[in-house]
């Protein structure tokens, strides 16, 4: 009854964040951890697995409406690829209540982020190649080192910069998923690589993370309106983040 509780609310997490291309990481922590399951040893690996699984399906659909922009979020897909490990490493030495409060710090400032962006109209122009590559060495290493600390892929990180470096709201999702499912998976091995792995329950939300991200991947990439999808995100992380702050607290 708890593993079939716990894959229909990651499917339906999955749906919603594969709209923005963020995975879904924020959601899956706290969840696994409210479950029962082990922070370190679970949670956060097992996040970081689904997190990626859910980007990369996602980019299916995304590919297919040519809204992923391959070229412009290379930078921070490899940046995002080799800080992810790092971060997975380095969160052996922080307290799980530490990473429970720092996880609901970036929670409330992704929340905060996207409630100013659904406040604005969409952009009519990127800033120039040159600039976009190298804000994305840097917001993709640290996206990559921050993920794979707490469970995360960064998405919160990478949408926003996306939208203010002027991409629409469906192409800064589509480019996320991209990025995302490197930094998400890498990070994985990282933690993989230090023992953490429960292969228990994996089959089961793996396969409501497939269901979940294909059918948020094909509504956002043809019905959805951007606007909605942001402020219904922002609300769902605000909801998140004050469940963290009293839970840490």
């Amino acid at each position: 009854m708890l593993y079939t509780l716990v894959a229909l609310i990651i499917m339906a997490a999955s749906f919603l964040f594969a709209m923005l291309g963020l995975g879904g990481g924020m959601i899956y922590v706290p969840v696994l951890k409210w479950a029962g399951f082990p922070v370190k040893e679970v949670a956060i690996p097992l996040g970081l697995l689904l997190n990626g699984l859910n980007t990369l399906f996602a980019l299916i659909p995304y590919s297919r409406k040519k809204l992923v922009d391959w070229r412009g979020g290379s930078s921070m897909a490899v940046t995002a690829f080799i800080a992810a490990p790092i971060g997975a490493y380095s969160s052996r030495f922080v307290s799980v209540d530490t990473l429970m409060i720092l996880f609901a710090i970036m929670v409330f400032l992704a929340a905060i982020r996207m409630t100013v962006f659904a406040l604005h109209a969409e952009p009519e122009h990127k800033i120039g190649a040159g600039k976009r590559a190298v804000i994305g060495v840097c917001v993709g290493a640290f996206a990559g080192f921050t993920g794979g600390l707490l469970g995360l892929g960064g998405g919160f990180i990478i949408a926003p910069i996306l939208m203010w470096l002027g991409y629409r709201t469906k192409e800064a999702a589509a480019t996320t998923a991209y990025v995302v499912t490197f930094s998400s998976l890498s990070g994985y091995l990282g933690h993989v690589a230090e023992g953490h792995f429960n292969v228990l329950f994996t089959v089961i939300v793996v396969a409501a993370v497939v269901v979940g991200s294909q059918l948020g991947g094909s509504f956002m990439s043809g019905k959805a309106k951007t606007k909605r999808v942001k402020q219904l995100y922002a609300v769902v992380l605000l909801g998140v983040a004050i469940k963290l702050f009293i839970g840490a607290l």
